[in-house]
């Protein structure tokens, strides 16, 4: 079947766009080109680079333009109230498919029902994995002894094709319908940033597996759309920090921890700020 048009496939992708110049073109020709794709929804939080109207008009795609940029959480949730398909891929505008890899997802899901969450070994562009791809949910004691991330393997070679882990990045994240309506979706409370790690503490809090699929290795650019605003980004990703630690573990911390955690996370706050700032200006 030519690419873009409706099939039967098993899987529902939600791609949330804002100002992602190029890379959207690309995922979004990658994305039409597998086949076990269902459909794909791209949902924009209001771009203004031109990029969404760039993309085809094809059958297989839906578009769902949003005036305003509500977040990543809540334009997720929103693709998936016009998804069909029985499992759903959430996939960063940045993060670029080879062929088969929807299908071999899909096959790790069906292989394992306790499999709620499901990542890959996202690469960087030269080809060297991400760590970030694999990490331990950030408890207060991981995060102030600064280990909280897991190094990538990067041999495939010697690893099974699902090694289990505590997190994944949201870059490419793979549920069965079900499983993400069970746990209720994403949390809207986040804007952008810690609701892929909220998700999978939440699924394992539930009793189900979060897992990377080793042999699913896409290139992951990285930063498209947070270039442009770099601080902003940098605002809300140390807000999702403490929405996570109140969330999950404020409660069973003692009180010096309950008031330091907080402290910590807004004094980090300026100096990321400035590196993001200066990292943008760098790149542009």
């Amino acid at each position: 079947m030519p690419p873009g048009e409706r099939n039967d496939g098993d899987v529902s992708v939600v791609v949330v766009a804002h100002n992602s110049g190029a890379t959207l073109a690309d995922c979004v020709d990658r994305v039409l080109a597998q086949t076990a794709l269902h459909e794909l929804i791209v949902v924009d939080n209001g771009s203004v680079d031109g990029s969404i109207e760039a993309l085809p008009t094809v059958p297989a795609l839906r578009l769902l333009r949003q005036p305003d940029n509500p977040g990543f959480s809540v334009a997720c949730n929103r693709g998936t109230e016009l998804a069909g398909g029985r499992i759903l891929l959430f996939l960063n505008p940045d993060c670029l498919l080879e062929p088969g890899m929807l299908a071999r997802l899909a096959q790790h899901l069906d292989a394992d029902p306790a499999l709620t969450v499901l990542g890959a070994q996202l690469l960087d562009v030269d080809g060297t994995p991400q760590a970030a791809a694999r990490r331990l949910s950030p408890t207060p004691a991981r995060i102030l002894g600064g280990r909280w991330r897991k190094a990538a393997q990067a041999d495939a070679d010697t690893e099974p094709a699902i090694v289990e882990v505590e997190a994944v990045s949201g870059a490419l994240m793979a549920m069965s319908r079900n499983g993400f309506e069970r746990l209720g979706g994403f949390d809207e409370g986040y804007r952008l940033h810690c609701e892929d790690l909220d998700l999978c503490r939440r699924a394992l809090l539930a009793g189900g597996k979060v897992a990377v699929a080793t042999d699913v290795r896409p290139v992951h650019v990285k930063g498209v759309s947070s270039r442009r605003r770099p601080v902003w980004v940098e605002w809300h990703k140390h807000r999702g920090m403490c929405r996570y630690f109140r969330k999950f573990d404020a409660t069973a911390s003692p009180l010096w921890l309950r008031l330091i955690v907080p402290l910590g996370i807004a004094a980090r706050f300026p100096l990321a700020a400035v590196r993001a700032w200066l990292a943008a200006r760098r790149v542009g």
